[in-house]
């Protein structure tokens, strides 16, 4: 318990620190068009709270980035076991997920919009499902390729073969890859997914309100979207956290 509160303490006392550095820059700069106070942030940040269209578009984007991210994680460790067990699915896969990290979100983001014309509401859950997968892919694979000879010689010894080896043996190694790969995830499928939102600007979302508010000039506005997004991917980080926690407590 200690400890948690010492943890807290650390982490008030850092997030206070740079509230106070942004409010000293705000002040500095004079002009709330381009930085207002973090006070100007917060009091808009708390209006929107108490109007129901702001959970509409929280839980408009919420959904789809979510499932974006779930489709990643998914696709990312399927193709990472059938490329562990197929070496010419390896092959054919590593120059791909290169291309997918390599080419620059922005790029990405407009060529999918020219794809999907008609579907822009799908652009942000594609957006983030494909720069979840490679990394999950990545991470998973690595796992796979890395289990313990021992363990693997001693599951063929006592002939623990098929789905048991795989659950008993080879998937509690794989797991903690995995996780983090999961975890790291989370906070990638945010920013990829608001992104893609910002330039498709599909209906009821947190990008079509950021391209309003900077259209408009309505800088606080801009802002308070913005920490409204940090503390969802953050409060989502820590979910994940406590269920990645959970499962690697049962492997």
């Amino acid at each position: 318990m200690k400890k948690i509160l010492i943890r807290a303490a650390e982490i008030f006392a850092a997030l206070l620190f740079w509230i106070l550095l942004w409010h000293l820059a705000a002040k500095e700069t004079g002009l709330e068009l381009i930085l207002p106070t973090p006070l100007t942030v917060f009091r808009r940040l708390w209006e929107l709270l108490g109007t129901g269209d702001f959970y509409k578009t929280l839980g408009a984007s919420f959904l789809r980035i979510g499932e974006g991210y779930l489709i990643g994680v998914a696709g990312g460790a399927l193709l990472a076991f059938a490329a562990w067990k197929l070496r010419p699915v390896k092959i054919l896969l590593e120059p791909l997920m290169t291309v997918i990290r390599a080419t620059p979100v922005a790029s990405f983001i407009i060529v999918v919009i020219l794809w999907l014309r008609t579907q822009k509401e799908g652009v942000p859950v594609f957006i983030s499902a494909m720069l979840v997968m490679p990394l999950v892919w990545q991470n998973t694979l690595l796992g796979l390729t890395g289990l313990d000879r021992d363990l693997e010689e001693m599951a063929t010894a006592f002939r623990i073969r098929g789905v048991k080896r795989f659950f008993r043996i080879q998937l509690p190694q794989v797991l903690p890859a995995f996780f983090a790969a999961a975890q790291t995830g989370v906070g990638l499928a945010w920013k990829s997914g608001v992104a893609a939102e910002v330039l498709a600007l599909p209906k009821l979302s947190i990008g079509d309100r950021i391209a309003t508010a900077k259209a408009t000039l309505e800088t606080p506005d801009l802002y308070a979207w913005t920490v409204a997004i940090i503390l969802l991917s953050l409060a989502m980080e820590v979910v994940f956290k406590l269920i990645f926690k959970k499962g690697a407590k049962r492997k």
